[in-house]
């Protein structure tokens, strides 16, 4: 084992929607104008966020979620993704200490001790002046194993909130304030853009980006920022495993990928090549059909309620894959694809035909249905073969505003929640024929390899050693 420089940093806030989501793609794209290699992760199971940082530097945002992963898979694939990086930005989620019990667990800060990485908070600072010394105070005083190394000023509400601000950090404590975002209505319609949008859907993006990037870069001393990431210390680098080859046959999974579906992860795409998966990236909103050499399909999350009457106007791509997954092909549907697969999807009073496979309606609600991290565990009827032991328990998240609703049948489940909602009744992995939908989003990571043991179905179906025929 080695080690190498890897400058790094944690961008965390006193709370949730202090802005720091708007400040990290900002800082990500300014420091990538600049020429230099911006490796971008997310903390948590989150897929907006990271589409956005994505955009800013070019490179795949990785998520680390504690969830899903324990802190030695945490390391090993920052170190992995951060070699060739200038610096690498982590955004955290929530406040910096917030996490799922007394102890802090599964908190930006874990993330940040766990890395070594110094932290930067991003402060809201609407209605505060002198108090905000006392807070950064109480935030540096409260683990010293965290190093809180600046402070970004959010949402200033002009030179003379500014100068009081700066005034009372300086008198009252030795925190470097790294910039002040100054309050415009543009920055705060940006804000909201991006925690409700993601960068597939929003049209103008890269300038969206861009005009982040000009605010930021005017606005934060990006060059004390490179400075407090370089005095990170080192990593230890392992030697990746070698590279095992593609078994053989490769399968060819189709995945729509659109403003209606882009809830997948980078490393998802990894492990589903890495077993032999051709990825095909469609176009439910576009495509007419799918393409006749598929072997399966992988339909992701996203926003369907909000692309559904493309989907329903596209009525040859549904009725193609209606009757390829009635024929047998696999079909595997998280959350979004789910609701796709449904008889229609039912938003603000207005209904609109989807594919027809499950026999419900996808009913959409003002609050979430779901929410949260899930823990499920496997059913006799879970229909892909299992590669190991395996875990007792699948640790997973959901969020949802839609439910199930007049579901006619009798259907065998994949899952039962031991925590969560899932499609209902304890109950999640609704199964018809070869496909597979829930309300959960898996990761092929660590205990939960799910992108393997889908391609290992699949070629086993292809192979006539599983029965193909819908049930």
């Amino acid at each position: 084992m080695t080690t190498r420089t890897a400058p790094r940093l944690l961008i965390s806030a006193a709370h949730k929607s202090s802005g720091k989501t708007t400040v990290t793609v900002g800082l990500a794209a300014a420091l990538a104008a600049r020429g230099l290699a911006v490796q971008t992760f997310k903390k948590g199971p989150d897929y907006i966020d990271p589409m956005w940082l994505s955009a800013a530097t070019g490179r795949p945002c990785r998520n680390l979620d504690v969830n899903t992963m324990p802190p030695e898979l945490i390391g090993r694939t920052f170190e992995r993704f951060s070699r060739g990086a200038d610096v690498s930005l982590i955004e955290g989620n929530k406040g910096l200490f917030d996490g799922v019990d007394l102890q802090g667990e599964g908190s930006s800060a874990k993330i940040a001790a766990w890395l070594d990485a110094p932290v930067v908070l991003v402060i809201d600072t609407s209605g505060m002046s002198r108090g905000i010394a006392p807070l950064l105070l109480g935030y540096l005083a409260f683990d010293p194993d965290i190093r809180i190394a600046g402070v970004i000023l959010n949402k200033v509400g002009g030179a003379r909130h500014e100068r009081k601000l700066r005034e009372a950090i300086g008198h009252y404590t030795d925190l470097p304030v790294l910039g002040a975002v100054q309050r415009a209505p543009e920055m705060e319609i940006m804000e909201r853009h991006l925690g409700l949008v993601p960068a597939n859907e929003a049209a103008g993006a890269a300038e969206a980006i861009a005009q982040l990037a000009r605010v930021v870069a005017s606005q934060v001393d990006l060059d004390a920022i490179l400075a407090i990431a370089r005095e990170a210390g080192p990593v230890a680098t392992v030697a990746d495993a070698p590279a095992a080859p593609a078994p053989a046959p490769a399968i060819r999974l189709g995945i729509p990928r659109d403003a209606a579906f882009g809830f997948y992860y980078p490393d998802d795409f990894d492990a589903l090549r890495a077993a032999g998966a051709d990825l095909v990236f469609l176009d439910s909103l576009r495509d007419e059909r799918l393409p006749d050499d598929l072997d399966a399909v992988f339909i992701g999350g996203g926003f369907p309620e909000t692309q559904a009457d493309a989907l329903a106007a596209n009525a040859g791509f549904r009725s193609d894959l209606l009757a390829r997954a009635r024929a047998g092909m696999p079909v595997y549907a998280e959350c979004g694809g789910l609701m796709y697969l449904s008889r229609a999807i039912v938003w603000k009073g207005e209904r609109r035909e989807m594919v027809g496979l499950i026999p419900a309606d996808a009913v959409m609600y003002p609050r979430p249905q779901g929410r949260g991290y899930v823990q499920l565990s496997e059913t006799a009827s879970f229909p892909w073969p299992r590669l190991d032991a395996g875990p007792a328990v699948v640790n997973a998240h959901e969020f949802h505003y839609s439910r199930l609703e007049n579901l006619a049948g009798d259907f065998a489940y994949a899952y039962d929640v031991v925590r969560g909602t899932g499609i209902g009744a304890h109950r999640d992995g609704l199964i018809i024929g070869n496909t597979l939908a829930t309300y959960a989003h898996m990761r092929s990571v660590g205990a939960s390899p799910w992108a393997p043991r889908f391609v290992a179905f699949t070629r086993a179906i292809r192979s006539g050693k599983i029965g193909s025929a819908a049930r």
